[in-house]
């Protein structure tokens, strides 16, 4: 044989096995940011199955404030009924608006606060939400070290090759960047 052609294939070699480690690793952190969305599904999961409990707990104290309640099941619906992750995400979005909305509701009736059920739920659904947190902020290192991957050179060649895409980040809403507006 003569050098050329062995010369040929080892640049061949080298060409593919790039292309086969760089497409792995793409897919590895592809199916790690799916996982890592799961985790928050579940979070999310977990807790509209808290919500019925703590609406139940409150119709008794405040039946007059149906309409709270009635956003938050509505807003529980549309989580379980959403058919894709940014559904999910927009219903989740609303289910802790209206979750916040049904905190500051219960300061208004002592009795409701002093309520051993309503206290257990509100501090089960405070665990929840700040497991909520943290599975957001490791999903959005997920989502970064994937983005960063699809966009590097010269792993971007192989990642437009396959199409693979940049995943979009959790994000705050726009009210909950402003300010808090403390008053005395």
């Amino acid at each position: 044989m003569p050098i050329l052609l062995i010369v040929v294939l080892v640049v061949l070699l080298i060409i593919v096995l790039f292309i086969i480690a760089n497409y792995n690793s793409l897919v590895r952190l592809r199916n790690k940011v799916r996982d890592q969305f799961s985790q928050i599904d579940v979070q999310l999961k977990k807790r509209s199955d808290l919500v019925p409990n703590l609406v139940e707990t409150v119709k008794g104290y405040a039946k007059h404030e149906s309409e709270t309640l009635e956003n938050i099941v509505n807003a529980r619906n549309k989580y379980l009924s959403a058919k894709n992750d940014n559904d999910k995400v927009n219903a989740s979005n609303e289910m802790s608006d209206s979750l916040t909305k049904l905190f500051a509701l219960a300061e208004s009736y002592p009795e409701l606060k002093s309520n051993s059920n309503f206290e257990s739920l509100q501090n089960q659904l405070q665990e929840v939400e700040e497991k909520i947190s943290y599975a957001r902020q490791f999903y959005n290192d997920t989502v970064l070290m994937y983005n960063n991957k699809v966009e590097v050179f010269p792993s971007n060649i192989i990642a437009s090759m396959f199409g693979f895409k940049k995943d979009a980040f959790f994000e705050a809403k726009e009210e909950e960047r402003e300010n808090v507006k403390v008053k005395f």
